[in-house]
């Protein structure tokens, strides 16, 4: 008997329907002798328009009342779940996140896990019984209800089966796998068999929608063994394969550059003309870190007059808050403008193979610049190499760098 957590997207519970196909998946590893948590996201396009009516009510709302109304969607996938297990005979409940409880900081709306008492979902689990849990979602002080932002289900499932010490955590969702890239955008892109945690890690955190960042960085932390697979595939009596996301030991052959990533969700940011002197990064970064607005790429230009323009993206979705916390630190930096340019992408290329290979760097650089694509920022790590552009060229920047470094398939 194994102990396994099963994670569904929107997309998976989107409706009725679906919900119905979700439960026949559970009910299969259950009568196949195995113990199993569910957890689900909302309905898809459920968030999104709880989302809608907080932002069109006041753009700059209160991020408690934020999270208090959009985690509602989890809660109604998580009880119809779990009424559809019940009529097909499999003894089953519903769990929000603070009857667990999972504890949260008070960061709202981008809410961090300090931890979770597994015992009574233990104790249910070990008597039979399935747990739907409703993802992204736990307890902040103060018995507030907080959300761990977009995406946030996945942290939910791989949190809990690190909790429960579970088997595997298996993140079903509208893909078969994490692929090379896109295949929307390239029909070659190839489905891995076995990513790193670092690749998936990297590849979460520039644009692939395939995973929630913090979630491969928690699998990554508690070495749990994450599998990704489709929800709308199978195969007589068992899913069709997925992509295993697992150490980096247990892949044989390592390639230079496994994935090409991208993402629309940046948004640039210069602050023009302040006073190049000591401190100055630090105020600036502190008051959008105050106003929880997480920074990515940044560049700093020194001009010859003894001046700097500092460059950086935030998300799209923080730029009215950046924009208000920079507002009000003018008059201590004393920056002349402020610009703003929300259409750009940044395009990603990520593989352990680049620890022991030159010149991945410049096959990037030499494939953009051959298609005319001009690149306005630049940010590497150990295994990755990111460019910021504008956003019209996006797909074709993704086409050419899959060629280039050999990806597409034959």
């Amino acid at each position: 008997m194994a102990r396994i957590v099963m994670k569904f997207g929107g997309t998976s519970v989107a409706d009725l329907d679906r919900i119905r196909n979700v439960a026949q998946r559970v009910k299969r590893e259950v009568d196949a002798g195995n113990q199993v948590a569910v957890v689900v996201s909302a309905m898809s396009g459920v968030t999104n328009q709880l989302v809608k009516y907080c932002t069109d009510l006041s753009p700059l709302h209160d991020a408690r009342e934020y999270d208090a109304v959009v985690a509602t969607g989890e809660q109604v996938t998580s009880g119809l779940l779990a009424i559809e297990l019940q009529r097909l005979g499999t003894d089953a409940r519903s769990w929000q996140g603070w009857q667990i409880p999972i504890q949260t900081d008070d960061a709202f709306g981008k809410a961090r896990i300090d931890g979770i008492d597994g015992s009574a979902l233990l104790a249910s689990l070990n008597a039979g019984q399935v747990a739907v849990v409703a993802g992204f979602q736990g307890v902040a002080p103060g018995n507030r209800v907080a959300t761990l932002g977009r995406g946030g289900s996945d942290t939910s499932a791989v949190a809990l089966a690190a909790a429960l010490k579970a088997e595997r955590c298996d993140i079903y969702t509208d893909v078969d796998g994490v692929y090379t890239t896109d295949p929307r955008i390239v029909p070659k892109a190839r489905k891995l068999a076995k990513i790193s945690y670092e690749e998936m890690l990297e590849l979460a955190s520039v644009g692939a929608k395939v995973l929630q960042t913090r979630s491969v960085e928690l699998a990554m932390n508690e070495r749990v063994r994450v599998q990704v697979l489709s929800s709308f595939q199978d195969i007589p009596g068992g899913d069709i394969p997925g992509t295993m996301v697992v150490d980096e030991d247990e892949i044989v052959e390592k390639q230079n550059v496994s994935g090409v990533a991208y993402s629309r969700d940046d948004a640039k940011m210069t602050v023009r003309h302040i006073k190049d002197r000591p401190g100055i990064a630090a105020t600036i970064f502190g008051a959008l870190a105050a106003a929880n607005v997480n920074v990515d790429m940044i560049v700093q230009n020194l001009g010859a007059d003894g001046t700097t323009d500092m460059t950086f993206t935030v998300g799209k979705a923080d730029l009215p808050r950046a924009h208000e916390a920079l507002g009000a630190i003018q008059s201590d930096i004393g920056y002349t403008d402020l610009l703003e340019d929300p259409d750009v992408a940044k395009i990603s290329v990520v593989g352990v193979g680049m620890r022991s290979h030159a010149g991945i760097a410049n096959t990037m650089f030499r494939a953009l610049a051959d298609k005319g694509i001009n690149i306005q920022v630049i940010s590497t790590s150990e295994i990755k190499v990111s460019v910021l552009i504008a956003a019209e060229y996006t797909e074709l920047a993704v086409r050419a760098l899959h060629t280039a470094y050999g990806l597409d398939a034959a």
